[in-house]
């Protein structure tokens, strides 16, 4: 039996980036203690009103159908947080809910372009990034960040890629896995090339709140953009409730439509209670929001201090997010190679960026989901791992 064409489109290099954590997770279930920095999964705490909210809910029983669409109060709530941080108006109209950011890029992308068009990305990408190009059935153009340039984009490299197919510029800021934070010059001139040649810009703000090296810039607060601007965001980092898959699109009012006639025959609505929950979230800026950066903030310089001791490797300190970089092409080894041994000799698990793209290939993504007494024992037998290669 033959499957649809979909299958292969969806399989990826990024399909097999997981595979170092899938055996970390065998280890772990077989009974070994494995420190986990492979997934952005916060091991911080939720705040309290998302959490207090969302079972109130529930004792409500607030457990039928919702909205296609989302709540129009979070829709509401949500258009005004992004109005009151951006400056740029925003209603219940321009958004959707969506099952975490992820689904909102897929569905973002379902939307925007189709076979026969090519979709922008900068690389290294999110290892997803790949599969849901290749859903939409358009083609992926990378541009790459290059570590020289601290992972910033070659804006004259973008706009060589731009071609009569091109459909949408897609970026990624803070982004994953670099941690790179664009600046506003550097979005300013991606909005500028979009305008120039009619394109969609889509852009991945999920880190938004854990940008600590410069102000966030989202695209949604440039002028003259509206009608080709879509912002996708969630609760997932910023407020440390990944599982609850609540995320959202900020785009076009003429969008709407359309994401409700996919999410109709998708989803059917997302559950109440995690709406409810958000809404306590989103309604006021939460300190506990402030306080997950700064632990960011504070883990990055912490690992990337330790890991500047591990020879022949290379740490890329971030400018914003969960994760640091460590190259470590000077040791000889792949970066697949590097993580199964650090998981056999010392097991520590981390992420093979070979999946997210060509400029990634011989980087480690390590995240920083651990407190820093466990941050800094990893750190610690990385680079003890590293010595035991460049001593042999």
């Amino acid at each position: 039996m033959r499957f649809s064409p979909l299958v292969d489109r969806v399989a990826g290099r990024g399909a097999g980036a997981w595979r170092i954590h899938f055996e970390a997770v065998r280890r772990r279930a077989a009974g070994e203690e494995i420190i986990f920095l492979t997934v952005g999964d916060p091991d911080q705490a939720p705040p309290a009103a998302l959490i207090d909210a969302t079972i109130d809910s529930l004792r409500k029983r607030r457990t039928g159908y919702s909205p296609i669409s989302g709540s129009p109060a979070l829709r509401a709530a949500i258009a005004a947080r992004i109005e009151r941080r951006t400056g740029r108006p925003c209603t219940a109209d321009n958004v959707t809910i969506v099952p975490g950011a992820q689904a909102g890029l897929f569905c973002a992308l379902q939307c925007l372009a189709g076979p026969g068009d090519e979709v922008i990305v900068p690389e290294p990408m999110y290892a997803t990034y790949e599969a849901v190009v290749g859903a939409s059935g358009a083609s992926l153009v990378n541009v790459p960040l290059l570590p020289e340039r601290g992972f910033h984009l070659d804006l004259d490299g973008l706009a060589a890629a731009v071609t009569p197919r091109t459909r949408v510029i897609w970026v990624n800021s803070p982004h994953n896995p670099t941690g790179a934070v664009m600046t506003r010059e550097e979005m300013e001139a991606v909005a500028a090339l979009c305008r120039r040649h009619d394109l969609w810009l889509l852009s991945d703000e999920v880190y938004e709140d854990l940008a600590f090296a410069r102000p966030h810039a989202s695209a949604w607060s440039l002028p003259d953009m509206e009608d080709r601007t879509l912002v996708v965001s969630s609760l997932s980092k910023s407020h440390a409730v990944p599982g609850f898959r609540l995320g959202w699109i900020a785009g076009p009012a003429a969008l709407g439509p359309h994401l409700f006639n996919l999410l109709l025959c998708m989803l059917y609505g997302g559950p109440l209670f995690t709406q409810e929950g958000a809404l306590a979230a989103l309604t006021n800026e939460l300190p506990e929001v402030a306080s997950l950066r700064e632990d960011y903030r504070r883990r990055s310089r912490l690992l990337a201090g330790i890991l500047a001791a591990a020879p022949r490797c290379r740490v890329a300190p971030p400018e914003g997010g969960m994760f640091v970089l460590l190259d470590i092409r000077g040791t000889g080894l792949a970066s697949e190679a590097f993580a199964e041994g650090l998981l056999e000799r010392h097991r520590v698990a981390v992420l093979p960026c070979d999946g997210f793209g060509p400029s990634a290939v011989g980087q480690l993504r390590i995240s920083l989901t651990a407190d820093d007494a466990v941050l800094a024992e990893a750190g610690n037998r990385i680079v003890a791992y590293a010595r035991e290669l460049a001593g042999s």
